[in-house]
């Protein structure tokens, strides 16, 4: 197999492409870490500015993967074009969900999102969302895998924000090569910061359209936290048995496959 060029770590901010990084350094369970300049993620690239899509344009990219549905596309437009680099569409959500998703966020008035979101139903909302991707959605993960393993690698996956269905993706893709839960976590929970997340547009950007409360309501659908993730690790362990079995039946993914997928991402500590 031909080795790809070690290349620094990338964790920067780009001005049109929310939450970008690249997942090397992570570390593996049997001590080794993953390989830098193979696997990016971040929000949509819809926005990319010139600068942002010639960095990215630079990074040597085979594949983006790209886990919106049309609701998404309609909201927020299709990728900038990457020079000579393959645009996968793999929607990871149902369009009629999705369209209802983003009419909440944009246009539900406060009494509709009290209605659907307060008293903890905003995180409900999330962790059923989560545990649903992992049990509905295993044709797409493993087609995923088992490209990353045959020729698309450096990959670059995103959704909206880069956080859910992008960060479940990563999730299940590191676990494939053995990255540490905790790491994965961790990673997982950068999306949390600030400057990182999906810029909310609203209809309403009145005073009561954009209050205190309505930024609360929200929060839980735009936030990282470990919960949502943990529910992912949990629906693994409830419908599998565990990640090994989840890997090879759920995922169907061989060992050969497995090992490719390690051979591209994962080096030496």
């Amino acid at each position: 197999m031909t080795q790809l060029p070690e290349v620094p770590s990338t964790d920067i901010e780009l001005t049109g492409v929310r939450n970008f990084r690249d997942v090397g350094g992570l570390p593996t369970v049997d001590g080794r870490t993953v390989r830098y300049g193979r696997l990016y993620r971040s929000g949509h690239l819809a926005r990319a500015t010139e600068a942002d899509t010639a960095f990215l344009a630079g990074l040597g990219l085979h594949t983006v993967f790209d886990f919106r549905n049309a609701a998404d596309h309609k909201l927020d437009g299709y990728d900038v074009e990457l020079p000579g680099v393959r645009n996968v569409s793999v929607p990871l959500s149902d369009p009629a969900d999705g369209a209802e998703f983003w009419r909440l966020v944009r246009d539900g008035n406060i009494e509709q999102l009290r209605s659907l979101l307060a008293g903890g139903k905003g995180t409900e909302r999330m962790i059923a969302s989560y545990r649903a991707i992992i049990t509905d959605r295993t044709a797409e993960h493993s087609r995923v895998l088992h490209a990353l393993a045959e020729d698309s690698v450096p990959a670059l996956m995103h959704c909206a924000a880069g956080k859910d269905r992008a960060g479940l993706s990563i999730a299940v893709s590191l676990l494939a090569v053995g990255v540490e839960r905790e790491a994965i976590e961790a990673d997982y929970l950068k999306s949390d910061d600030p400057r990182r997340r999906y810029e909310v547009r609203r209809s309403d950007t009145s005073a009561a359209g954009m209050s205190d409360e309505v930024g609360e309501l929200l929060n839980p659908l735009f936030g990282a936290r470990a919960e949502y993730l943990d529910a992912a690790f949990a629906t693994i362990e409830e419908n599998w048995g565990g990640t090994e079995r989840y890997l090879e039946e759920g995922l169907e993914l061989a060992p050969r496959t497995r090992e490719k997928l390690r051979e591209r991402l994962v080096g030496d500590a």
